[in-house]
């Protein structure tokens, strides 16, 4: 059987995209890891590492969406090129500066700030490339980029900081951002693309609020777009909250440090993602979107609110009886529960974000998609600020 998965790979300027991809979110996520852990052992203080969470959540809720009217009117390219230039050089920045607390939160709110014109570029631009029977691949390729990069850059955060040193692991970051915007280089679009989107922005003459109601309007007129970004949110604003609450959930529910729950919680997390992906690409590419969607969120609020009961339930009788027919070593503990629910939360993940994002590529023009994608950005900032703030 042939397989679909990796198609999109046969576009030349999606794999440089997807190479770019990789370096970004790795560079970004370590980043975010990184300032979080520098914050608390420069102040010893949660309201400190609390305020880090404002400074690169604030600039999604304030300008998510502005920023995608300015990406729908510029070309997508050049937009993520420059943008991963400036993050660079503001990281190499702040390792000359990373001792002053108010030039920590400067720079993370600046660096969150250009990231709000990158995200409206990097998704949408993939219609741009990649031919509309490819789409599916396409989605579910960048989907384990996204989660498999921020996945592996939550496992390589301590080690890194430890080998190398907070200012040059800072250093190396600000590099991978480089090294991200030459891969961007070699990605190709239609030159007609551009010149009709162009042609299309430069008549027009309306104000930055007009396009903003256009783009609503676009989303209110069309359940499937609507019911797309509000899935793509809930299911992103989860693993944010997953991500604040894992310090205290690997400590206090597991009963084990820090260090060892990439192990148990991400890997798995990982595979599911990774699995999702094929089944979704070989199996189940002709089926209804909407649906897979609808049970990809609630695979993942299934999921999110049996975390806590682990213990529990691994106590109850009929699992003990269980564990009596089994060899030692095979009982069935919280810690192979908390595995098997990570790995639903990634498999739930991947039929929530493939089939969603190709929903909104479809489905829109790209002259509204860069909007679209940053009223998506602005959610996100709004639903997760409040719950990990909460957290925190």
């Amino acid at each position: 059987m042939k397989n679909r998965l990796f198609q999109a790979f046969s576009e030349r300027s999606f794999s440089f995209l997807w190479l770019s991809e990789i370096f970004t979110i790795l560079a970004f996520n370590l980043f975010n890891f990184l300032l979080l852990l520098h914050v608390y052992s420069l102040t010893r203080s949660n309201t400190a590492v609390a305020l880090v969470v404002v400074s690169f959540t604030l600039p999604a809720i304030l300008f998510g969406i502005l920023a995608g009217v300015y990406v729908d009117r510029w070309s997508k390219k050049k937009v993520l090129l420059i943008s991963n230039i400036i993050r660079g050089v503001l990281l190499l920045v702040l390792a000359v500066f990373h001792q002053n607390l108010i030039a920590v939160y400067v720079i993370s709110f600046l660096v969150s700030l250009v990231t709000q014109f990158f995200v409206p570029a990097e998704t949408p631009i993939i219609p741009l490339i990649v031919r509309k029977e490819l789409l599916y691949s396409a989605n579910a390729l960048f989907g384990l980029g996204l989660y498999g990069g921020a996945f592996l850059a939550y496992l390589l955060s301590g080690p890194l900081i430890l080998l190398f040193g907070e200012v040059n692991t800072l250093i190396i970051l600000g590099l991978m951002f480089f090294v991200s915007s030459i891969f961007i280089t070699g990605i190709h679009i239609d030159s007609k693309s551009e010149k009709k989107k162009k042609g299309i922005l430069s008549a027009s003459k309306s104000a930055l609020l007009d396009e903003v109601r256009t783009a609503i309007d676009v989303m209110r007129n069309s359940r499937e777009i609507y019911n797309s970004i509000f899935l793509l949110a809930v299911s992103q604003t989860l693993l944010l909250v997953l991500a604040a609450i894992a310090p205290g959930y690997a400590s206090q529910i597991l009963n084990i440090s820090i260090q060892k729950f990439p192990l148990y919680f991400i890997v798995p997390a990982a595979l599911g993602v990774l699995v999702g992906a094929i089944i979704l690409v070989t199996w189940l590419h002709e089926s209804s979107k909407e649906k897979l969607t609808t049970l990809g969120l609630f695979l993942s609020g299934a999921a999110m609110l049996l975390l806590p009961y682990g213990s529990r339930i691994t106590a109850r009788e009929i699992v003990q009886d269980f564990n009596n027919l089994l060899p030692h070593f095979l009982d069935l503990t919280t810690l192979h529960f908390v595995i098997v629910l990570a790995f639903i939360l990634g498999l739930a993940n991947a039929f929530v974000f493939v089939p969603s994002n190709t929903i909104l590529q479809e489905k829109t023009k790209d002259e509204f998609r860069g909007k679209i994608y940053g009223v998506l950005n602005a959610l996100v900032g709004i639903f997760s600020l409040i719950p990990i703030l909460a957290v925190g």
